[in-house]
């Protein structure tokens, strides 16, 4: 039987549980344990889907076609297990499975409330598919105290006296203070949301605390006295000079130890860290250096490109490199100043244009493709951005108003909406004026490789699987233009019918991809994509 870490956070950083609980998961990965982690997430949204990347940041997607919350991708490129559907569930999926019910006739007329309805529901999503596991995670989104958490609160109380003695532990994550003006820490917060949480029921049983500044041995001890924990259990989480150093850092600190003893588990040795110190010391011992600009549109929020950022640090530990980001509005882009583009885009090793949906900064990613073709600078499109850089090959080869249909109507649909499509379910529709997500093609789907094309020899392989978020396709009508101009179909569906890669075999490096392969690149299993193009980029660097 699994047992649980229930993770709940008061006031903290960005990223502050996720981060922790995939570093904890790892902790416990190298000690041999198979674990899971799990998100709640509190707000009414049916599935992260639906978010704007300005207001959320990224959505992640899984193998299945689940879009998720971000948290998921770092529980993924911290232990290597592929998330699924059942790993991220929010407030408005479950309050819309019991609103189903209650229409189906389910309850038979009873009253439905949010005890037990709710909190049965949100019970059952944290204990489905979790054989042959050891520990699953949970973390509880939000603020405790915040009113829409406050049911996933309740339903962790209750599973706690399901479960029994020793087979939950309660993780809180909270924020340490320092106050500048009087030159100290400050634990109140920390006191008050311990507090807050136990006046819903939960004991907090391992308390990680945030803060910029080292926590005296004084403090933890005030900590421990007022929360009703040992000294021990009361664990400083300072700022790690990377991410990856987390894992390491929650070590020297005691944390996985404590959760264990929770358990009433007896810790024996040390896990085996060694990957882990590798990948660091990658990160702040780079022999050299790049400089990569993404030509984008979501720039007001770094985390609508979370993934991306990481698999690019991904590419640059796979080459022993530091990855310089430059982040390029594509609107800056979308006027005939060749000067001003050229002294944008001339200092980069390479020019990356990433997915996005609407048109919006569309001409300036275009701008971007014309500059990395002509100027044979490493270029890698991905989703959106290869089909950019199939309008941007028509127009070169003599189509001067390619365009796609989701800008509008064209007489020259380079891109456009496929209305059926074959998966391993069976054939698949899209309908008019139906649900935005609904029209997606989402999750993994299969792709074929040419024998003697580039990309298959960085894969090192012919047939592939990789994760899809999109609605428009490249139109293979437009293939005969397209390679006459030197672009190259390296990749298709299985059936033929859809492209999934492009690429200019007389380029140094230029790639275009219909999928997300940045879901996919871990730091200890780098893409190969993302290796490969920083490696391109480490030559071009060499040249300019």
């Amino acid at each position: 039987m699994a047992r649980y870490i229930f993770i709940t956070g008061g006031v903290v950083s960005s990223l502050g549980k996720g981060l922790m609980a995939a570093s904890l998961a790892a902790l416990l990965q190298a000690r041999g344990y198979r674990v899971r982690i799990r998100k709640f997430d509190p707000y009414l949204n049916v599935d992260p889907g639906t978010m704007s990347p300005h207001q959320h940041g990224e959505v992640y997607v899984t193998d299945d076609g689940a879009e998720t919350d971000l948290d998921l991708g770092h529980y993924e490129r911290f232990t290597g297990v592929a998330s699924r559907q059942s790993d991220n569930i929010t407030s408005g999926r479950i309050y819309k499975t019991i609103i189903e019910r209650e229409r189906r006739g389910d309850y038979l007329g009873a009253t439905v409330q949010v005890i037990p309805h709710v909190t049965d529901a949100i019970k059952a999503f944290a204990q489905e598919d979790t054989e042959d596991l050891d520990f699953v995670l949970c973390e509880i989104g939000g603020t405790v105290g915040d009113i829409e958490s406050l049911p996933f609160v309740e339903a962790i109380r209750q599973l706690r006296n399901d479960l029994g003695r020793n087979q939950s532990v309660s993780v809180h994550l909270t924020l340490v203070p320092y106050i500048a003006a009087a030159g100290e820490l400050k634990t109140k917060p920390t006191q008050h949301s311990v507090r807050e949480l136990a006046s819903l029921g939960v004991h907090a049983d391992v308390i990680v605390c945030r803060s910029e500044k080292p926590l005296p041995a004084s403090d933890r001890a005030k900590i421990a006295l007022f929360c009703n924990v040992p000294a021990s259990s009361v664990i400083p989480a300072l700022d790690a000079k990377t991410i990856y150093g987390v894992p390491l850092q929650y070590h020297a600190e005691g944390l996985d130890v404590e959760v264990l003893k929770a358990f009433g588990i007896d810790v024996a040795g040390s896990p085996d860290l060694g990957r882990w110190e590798e990948i660091v010391d990658r990160v702040l011992n780079p022999e050299g250096e790049v400089t990569i600009g993404v030509v984008g549109k979501y720039m007001g929020v770094p985390d609508a490109y979370k993934s991306l950022t990481e698999a690019l640090t991904h590419g640059g530990i796979a080459n022993r490199v530091k990855v310089n980001i430059r982040w390029l509005d594509a609107e800056l882009f979308e006027h005939d100043n060749e000067e001003e583009i050229t002294a944008a885009l001339e200092p980069l090793h390479g020019i990356l244009v990433p997915g996005g949906f609407g048109e919006r900064g569309s001409e300036g990613k275009i701008a971007g493709v014309r500059f990395a073709r002509e100027r044979n600078v490493p270029f890698f499109g991905i989703c959106l951005g290869m089909q950019m850089a199939c309008i941007e090959g028509a127009r070169a080869g003599g189509v001067a108003d390619a365009s796609t249909t989701e800008f509008g109507p064209t007489e020259q649909p380079v891109v456009g909406m496929i209305t059926e499509w074959m998966t391993t379910e069976g054939l698949q529709k899209r309908e008019e004026g139906g649900d935005l997500g609904g029209t997606m093609r989402l999750g993994a789907y299969p792709a074929k490789l040419g024998g003697n094309s580039v990309v298959a020899s960085i894969y090192g392989a012919e047939e592939i699987s990789e994760r899809h978020r999109h609605r428009y396709e490249v139109n293979t009508a437009y293939k005969p233009v397209l390679e006459r101009g030197g672009l190259v179909f390296s990749g298709m569906s299985p059936d033929g019918s859809l492209p999934e890669i492009v690429e200019r075999p007389d380029h140094p490096w230029f790639v275009g991809v219909q999928f997300h392969p940045e879901l996919k690149s871990k730091p200890f299993d780098p893409h190969p994509l993302f290796a490969s193009f920083i490696q391109a980029a480490v030559r071009q660097s060499r040249l300019v």
